[in-house]
């Protein structure tokens, strides 16, 4: 016979809550942990003391007598002394060429001789000639920020321009001296053309 809905009702009023039982639970984390812990591979950290090789970019004392030479090759910057040989090596950067690296060995350079104002660019066959410019002003001056202004310290304003000696494997194993010839000796006042040639045809440079 079936009940009236008044009692069904009721009955359902009177039902306990269902109780969430924990132990179980606990129980089957407890032995899932102990199982990990115990296949688990624990690995030692080594921590090995390598030497490694000095940065090409460190700074070497150049010699007393200094005859500055910036070469610039198809993938680097070498800074050099004529008598005694390379001072830096800064290869190129995804960028282009390491301008920065350049200016900042330079302003080294300048500190340990501040009287010395000549230097020798010498180029690789078929340097860009905006290469050349950008090359010619981080020689020539550096810039320094006096509170809110940006003011051009000067480096080696006294330039002259050669040609790069031959690299050992284009000689066979022989390296040809550079050439710097007098009539490509160049002031702040004879690179104005160069500056200028370069906005009307290129765009300013920066």
């Amino acid at each position: 016979m079936r009940r009236p809905y008044q009692i069904r009702k009721l009955e359902r009023h009177s039902r306990k809550p269902a109780e969430l039982l924990l132990v179980p639970m606990i129980d089957i984390f407890t032995v899932l942990v102990t199982f990990l812990l115990m296949t688990a591979v624990f690995s030692r950290t080594v921590i090995l003391q390598l030497s490694l090789p000095a940065s090409q970019t460190e700074f070497r004392e150049p010699p007393p007598g200094l005859q500055l030479e910036v070469m610039v090759r198809k993938d680097l910057i070498q800074v050099a002394d004529r008598n005694t040989g390379p001072l830096a090596t800064l290869p190129n950067t995804p960028g282009g060429y390491n301008y920065d690296a350049l200016t900042e060995y330079l302003k080294r350079v300048k500190a340990k001789f501040p009287e010395k104002t000549d230097a020798s660019i010498l180029l690789e066959a078929d340097t860009p000639y905006d290469t050349l410019v950008q090359v010619m002003d981080r020689v020539r001056v550096f810039e320094v920020t006096q509170g809110l202004n940006v003011v051009q310290a000067e480096l080696f304003p006294d330039i002259s321009i050669g040609d790069a000696p031959a690299t050992p494997q284009a000689t066979g194993g022989t390296v040809s001296p550079a050439t710097v010839s007098p009539a490509a000796a160049t002031t702040p006042a004879a690179l104005a053309p160069i500056h200028a040639a370069l906005a009307s045809g290129n765009g300013a440079h920066p």
